[in-house]
């Protein structure tokens, strides 16, 4: 077995002083540096995040997309489900407020039960809506929604009239 012994590298030559010029130029070229063309102070966008544009070069109007980190998710889903408890709530005031008119309660229940409905379809728009609007947002995602929810809260007042 060889005792090999690690030599440190050779001092790197003086670079102080020395051109850069590769010593190749075309007829008619200056002896420009190759970095002369670059700006000299950086811009203020080269610490900003990218933004990519879902149309790409081609479709310069949409909106930049967004991703939708799991953390807005979350937040969105804490947000949904407090509005879904304040919802269980004004749904309760509602069935009391139909049987104090003399409604019957089988019907005043049910009435509540649609205005929880519709009022929980219409705020999963909205949550949906501010976690990622350009995803989101669209008629296959919320028109159903809104047309459920819309539908549901004027079948309530109409089943809380009987």
């Amino acid at each position: 077995m060889q005792n090999a012994q690690t030599k440190p590298n050779p001092p790197a030559p003086d670079t102080v002083g020395t051109s850069t010029d590769p010593g190749f130029k075309l007829p008619g070229q200056d002896a420009a540096t190759p970095h002369d063309s670059l700006p000299k102070t950086t811009p203020d966008t080269a610490t900003q995040p990218v933004e990519i544009a879902p149309g790409g070069a081609t479709n310069t109007t949409a909106a930049p997309l967004r991703d939708t980190a799991g953390r807005d998710m979350a937040i969105g889903a804490v947000v949904f489900a407090v509005l879904l408890v304040i919802y269980f709530f004004v749904r309760n005031a509602y069935v009391h407020h139909l049987v104090v008119k003399r409604v019957a309660p089988s019907s005043a229940g049910s009435a509540g039960w649609l205005l929880f409905v519709g009022m929980g379809f219409l705020s999963a728009v909205v949550v949906l809506a501010i976690v990622n609007a350009s995803r989101y947002l669209t008629p296959a995602i919320t028109g159903p929604l809104v047309v459920v929810g819309v539908v549901t809260l004027v079948a309530a007042f109409f089943v809380g009239r009987r």
